[in-house]
């Protein structure tokens, strides 16, 4: 990572940056280019992949129909309704 790329992608990002600030940038990507090169470098052939890193299920709600929508009160606002739906114009022909 050097100026260069900094500048590269401040300007594909439209972004600008204080001198002070295109340091530290420089050198958090740094660390971060870094970081990826170590975990790349890390043999991990025969380990499975995980959804998660800890052997937990997913604790579900029971799936219970609720009415909590009053279909008339929103309905009542609407610029056009017909037989409990509601009309939009066309867009597509």
């Amino acid at each position: 990572m050097d100026q260069q790329t900094i500048d590269k992608l401040l300007l594909l990002s439209q972004l600008s940056l204080l001198p002070e600030d295109r340091e530290k940038l420089l050198g958090d990507l740094s660390s971060i280019v870094e970081l990826i090169d170590f975990m790349q470098s890390i043999d991990t052939d025969g380990v499975e992949p995980l959804s998660h890193p800890l052997e937990v299920t997913q604790r579900l709600r029971a799936d219970e129909p609720e009415t909590c929508l009053d279909q008339e009160q929103y309905q009542a606002i609407a610029p056009q309704t017909r037989d409990g739906l509601y009309l939009v114009p066309r867009v597509v022909e």
